[in-house]
């Protein structure tokens, strides 16, 4: 095997690594090591919390004294800087390791490059780009947040066979099967936060939690019920509407409401009342200074679960990244209401063509991904 087909090899690994914490490390990015002496794996490890053992220090710990002279497979450049826990460079270089392996750079600029260079001065050898891509991909809500100063907007929505939310009368229990619903559990605990619009809890009254024993009983999850956390529940209510007696607020985890008013009455102490300037045009909150503020708040990801007004809004606006769109063999009608309240076009030429980047079969509907830029 040559040194390339070796390095993607073992990168690999550390991907699958990484993936561990793909529900738990928020706001840090997802990050695993592997550390290879003699061809053979003698420590690995992933970042599972924020504040606690990074990748690198887990993967050293195991290797020991095997880690002199050792290659070092790391999916996200090592960390130069203390935090709530010491540089993962240091580290490295005072395990005497003699090559590391960065899958792709950090864009933080209290690492980017830095640790890279660091790591060359202390003698040690340096291979950049080993699965960039693929390491990217699994950090975009991190280098989303960190390159643009706003999170990964993922927009979920599902519909009929004709595209279709709901009824005429409004009537939308239940479009899609269980286990699609038990499905989007699963994007509910990755997100970092779940954003909905003032008209969805007044309607529905929903309690926006991730409701893991649904989940449990269709997957196995990689984590236990004790170690997802909740997403920020987030609503969009521009005019101060809504008051403590929604099931949404009989949850204690964390909650903001955004509105361009202060609220006249008094919320749990889980609930944070923050305000939000208009949009000239339309008197509703400006969806920009929302994901600012949200990324203020070291939000990565967020998950949108609205009404088709504010789901449209995002998308007019260009400011979602990906569509995850459940889609149920079932036919609703004419009359029935779409699923985005957008303005129609007028030619082909603007018709926006999404890439699916994911399709697969979910109960006994279909979970599409769309890339939408």
């Amino acid at each position: 095997m040559s040194q390339e087909q070796s390095d993607k090899q073992w990168m690999l690994r550390a991907l699958e690594l990484a993936k561990k914490g793909v529900y738990t490390t928020r706001p840090n990015p997802h990050v695993g090591c592997v550390i290879v002496q003699d061809g053979l794996c003698v420590g690995e490890g992933f970042h599972e919390r924020a504040g606690e053992a990074h990748a690198e220090v887990h993967a050293l710990k195991q290797a020991g004294a095997q880690a002199v002279g050792a290659t070092c497979y790391v999916t996200l450049e090592p960390c130069t800087h203390y935090g709530r826990t010491p540089p993962c460079m240091d580290a490295l270089i005072e395990a005497r390791v003699a090559r590391v392996v960065i899958a792709t750079c950090d864009v933080n600029p209290l690492v980017a490059g830095k640790s890279a260079a660091r790591l060359r001065e202390a003698g040690i050898a340096v291979t950049l780009g080993v699965c960039e891509a693929q390491a990217r991909d699994l950090n975009a809500s991190f280098f989303r947040r960190m390159q643009h100063h706003r999170p990964y907007v993922r927009l979920k929505m599902a519909c009929s066979l004709d595209g279709k939310v709901a009824l005429e009368n409004g009537a939308s229990k239940w479009i899609t099967s269980e286990a699609a619903r038990a499905d989007v559990q699963s994007w509910r605990a990755r997100a970092c936060a779940l954003v909905t619009g003032v008209q969805t809890i007044i309607q529905d009254n929903p309690r926006l939690n991730v409701r893991y024993d649904d989940w449990a009983r269709y997957q196995i999850p990689s984590v236990s019920a004790q170690a997802v956390r909740s997403p920020i529940r987030v609503v969009l209510d521009t005019s101060a509407r809504l008051t403590p007696d929604y099931d949404l607020f009989k949850i204690p985890t964390p909650i903001f409401l955004l509105s361009h008013q202060a609220y006249a009455c008094h919320f749990p102490q889980h609930v944070r009342c923050l305000q939000v300037p208009l949009e000239p045009k339309t008197q509703r909150l400006c969806l920009v200074a929302v994901l600012e503020l949200l990324a203020q708040e070291q939000i990565n990801e967020v998950l949108i679960e609205a009404g088709g007004t504010l789901a449209g809004a995002f998308w007019q606006q260009g400011l979602c990244d990906e569509l995850l769109l459940y889609q149920a063999p079932k036919i609703l009608g004419s009359q029935a209401q779409n699923l985005l309240s957008i303005p129609s076009v007028q030619s082909m030429q603007d018709v926006e063509t999404l890439t699916c980047i994911e399709q697969c079969t979910i109960g006994t509907d279909i979970r599409f991904r769309f890339a939408i830029k």
